[in-house]
């Protein structure tokens, strides 16, 4: 038996703000070829054309910023806030987040909140016995989003983290992409900039998929396109001249990677959230795209391309050649499952289902083929308020995904019947609260394993 002291040696938290990383090195196993997954890259690496629009020789300030390509307003001072927030999310807010979603969950009576002392008085709190958190407001998110000043942006995650309003949604996932500035003030100005920028792009690169050294990747791009969901309006011919665009040109844009498999399916949740804002429809995969006006269409298109291509920053290793971001993540997968749940793991072992079998296209596509597309928006809503959301509390989440179905998995005795369950996972009726619950088991997850690497080992 361990001493007292050392038990509590090993649970004592890292005061460090940055969760400690993971150093795995991983062998030359490449997972089996899958036509849904894997995109084909050009045989040569393209070169990339020159930028279309140069600064002119003795322009002023303003013309130089904006005629500079890719400007994310980097070193003003209130997109800093910004990122200064990502860092400093409140953990103490998000706990009181999980601990409620879990208390809802079991159906347990909350006991009345006593009269707190004056503040002089008041002691630290157990977790346990943390207030409920209520569910973001829509007049405090819509007050964090439309700040005349700046945008307070550290409540803005707070608050976006529990999930987003839908009427805020688009302006909000706007703000913690990075693609709007916290100033309100300045919002007209960078929109217009950065979608005129979008077109000049589409304008300059776009007729280039009739070259022989791109017509691999649009090719690609043109057969997976019709493949993707909600049919109902990815099929609409405006809604896949659309995508065809947008990941035509980021590829040619992103020539370190280009095209790949799995990153048409990034596009769709940003272009649903942003067309929202402009119809009433419940059910979005039923809307008549044609309906909508074309100058909003085009803003709609840029809006996306640039939040795609921000969020793509974080990850584009997942989609370099070989994809060694995602198998990467796929061994801390199995490392970090079989430390929460060895039952589990073993079960997977003994009747040799390889992780990369079912988990590649849980990080390829971060879960949207798992999961509907109401569930995956909601989901965004927290990876976005999440310091490194798309990739390092996504690993998490995926943990907590596999061991949801632990009782389904450990009753499969086949392998075939095992891998078939893995692929397709009932979650069709999944709503808000299956989604919530994930998060919180997934951040009790990173709450206890981020800041200690070695729980990993065993």
């Amino acid at each position: 038996m361990a001493s007292d002291g050392a038990r509590k040696q090993f649970w004592k938290r890292s005061n460090s703000k940055v969760p400690g990383s993971i150093r795995l090195v991983y062998g030359a196993q490449h997972p089996p070829f899958d036509p849904l997954l894997h995109g084909t890259l050009p045989k040569s690496t393209p070169k990339l054309p020159p930028t279309p629009v140069k600064a002119k020789r003795g322009s002023t300030f303003q013309e130089f910023e904006s005629n500079t390509s890719d400007a994310w307003d980097a070193g003003e001072d209130d997109d800093e806030l910004l990122a200064m927030a990502a860092e400093s999310l409140n953990t103490e807010v998000v706990m009181e987040t999980a601990h409620r979603v879990l208390r809802n969950h079991s159906r347990q009576q909350a006991r009345p909140a006593p009269q707190e002392p004056p503040a002089a008085e008041q002691e630290p709190k157990p977790a346990a016995e943390l207030p409920a958190l209520p569910g973001a407001d829509l007049r405090l998110v819509k007050s964090a989003s439309e700040s005349h000043t700046s945008c307070p942006a550290e409540e803005l995650r707070k608050l976006s983290w529990s999930g987003i309003p839908k009427p805020v949604r688009p302006i909000t996932w706007k703000l913690l992409s990075g693609y709007l500035p916290a100033n309100v003030d300045r919002r007209p100005a960078t929109l217009q900039r950065k979608q005129k920028e979008y077109f000049a792009f589409v304008e300059h690169y776009y007729d280039s998929r009739k070259e022989e050294a791109y017509q691999d990747t649009y090719r690609q791009i043109h057969i997976d396109i019709p493949r993707m969901s909600p049919e109902a309006l990815i099929l609409q011919p405006k809604v896949t001249e659309i995508f065809e665009r947008i990941l035509f040109i980021w590829a040619i844009r992103h020539p370190a990677s280009g095209y790949v498999q799995g990153i048409n399916d990034l596009v769709t949740p940003f272009f649903v959230v942003f067309i929202c804002e402009h119809i009433e429809a419940e059910d979005v995969a039923a809307v008549d795209v044609s309906r909508v006006p074309a100058e909003v269409l085009r803003d709609i298109e840029a809006d996306t391309y640039w939040c795609m291509s921000k969020l793509l920053d974080g990850i584009q290793d997942n989609y370099t050649f070989a994809q060694p971001g995602i198998q990467t993540k796929v061994k801390m997968l199995e490392e970090l499952v079989s430390r929460i749940d060895e039952q589990v793991h073993q079960h997977l072992d003994q009747h040799e289902v390889q992780y990369l079998q079912f988990a590649f296209r849980w990080m390829n596509n971060l879960l949207m083929r798992e999961v509907p597309l109401r569930c995956t928006v909601r989901l965004w809503d927290t990876y976005q308020s999440e310091p490194e959301g798309f990739s390092r509390f996504h690993l998490y989440v995926c943990a907590a995904f596999l061991v949801r179905w632990r009782k389904e998995i450990l009753e499969e005795r086949d392998f075939q019947e095992l891998l078939l369950f893995l692929q397709n996972l009932p979650t069709a009726r999944w709503d808000d609260e299956d989604v919530s619950l994930l998060l919180a088991e997934a951040y009790r997850l990173k709450f206890a394993f981020a800041d200690a690497p070695n729980h990993y080992k065993k």
